[in-house]
């Protein structure tokens, strides 16, 4: 079977395969092999002039395109909130600090070389920026301060600590933040981002990797939508109870 899937794709033409699944653009990228308006010639002879292994270029394209079990599979609401926590920064941070600088990327070289046949794409740009700058900074604070204190609460809870009351500190403060402000930020900049591109539809005759850039952006916004719910409809609430808990021990 894997023999089988090799041959049909070391003939098939790179923009094919793109065209095929978007997310082997990125190892095309890697490469640096034009899997846009160059992209019509078959990846075995590409490999062969750039002298790269096609059975490595192969693997890398099958890893990209492996389709993991979908969120709905996963029983978060059994999950104790410090392994969700370590869920969400080793699934979705991770993932956002190596999907943003690449959608980045995209709508630079979009906006560069074809802003004046697409209007849109400067603000595209300009929102995704906003969007970005809001991540990174959420993401950070998370991993440094609410939760090793959420790990902290999590096991001062579950080991009934008799001075669990004393570690704890307010994390409703912090949350409120997050939840609240942040939250309706990146909710208006994404209604933004969809109503901008509708829905991630790409124009008529648009290039390749016009559409591979659209594609990228609902990606994102279907993996910081699913995100958000997992902080603020599982994991805090849950954590604001045991903290309340743990604070009513001292009277």
């Amino acid at each position: 079977m894997l023999e089988g899937i090799k041959r049909m794709e070391a003939g098939a033409c790179v923009s094919d395969i793109v065209k095929n699944d978007y997310r082997t653009a990125g190892v095309f990228k890697k490469y640096d092999i034009d899997f846009c308006c160059g992209g019509k010639f078959p990846l075995e002879i590409i490999c062969a002039n750039k002298g790269l292994a096609i059975a490595e270029v192969l693997q890398e394209l099958e890893a990209a395109t492996y389709t993991i079990a979908s969120h709905a599979a996963h029983e978060y609401h059994t999950w104790k909130p410090d392994f969700l926590a370590d869920y969400i920064i080793h699934v979705h941070h991770r993932y956002l600090e190596k999907a943003i600088p690449e959608t980045t990327a995209y709508l630079e070289h979009l906006t560069k070389k074809h802003s004046a046949q697409y209007t849109y794409l400067p603000e595209l740009r300009d929102i995704f920026e906003t969007f970005s700058g809001i991540i990174a900074p959420r993401q950070q604070q998370e991993e440094e301060i609410i939760f090793p204190y959420i790990r902290q609460v999590t096991r001062a809870y579950l080991n009934k600590e008799s001075y669990a009351a004393l570690l704890v500190r307010t994390l409703r403060k912090p949350v409120e933040q997050v939840m609240l402000q942040e939250q309706k930020t990146v909710e208006t900049l994404i209604r933004q981002l969809r109503e901008l591109t509708q829905n991630y539809t790409p124009p008529p005759n648009a290039c390749i990797t016009h559409s591979v850039a659209l594609l990228k952006l609902q990606e994102l916004d279907n993996d910081i939508v699913h995100h958000m719910r997992l902080e603020n409809d599982m994991l805090y609430p849950r954590v604001l109870i045991m903290e309340t808990e743990l604070m009513n021990q001292k009277d």
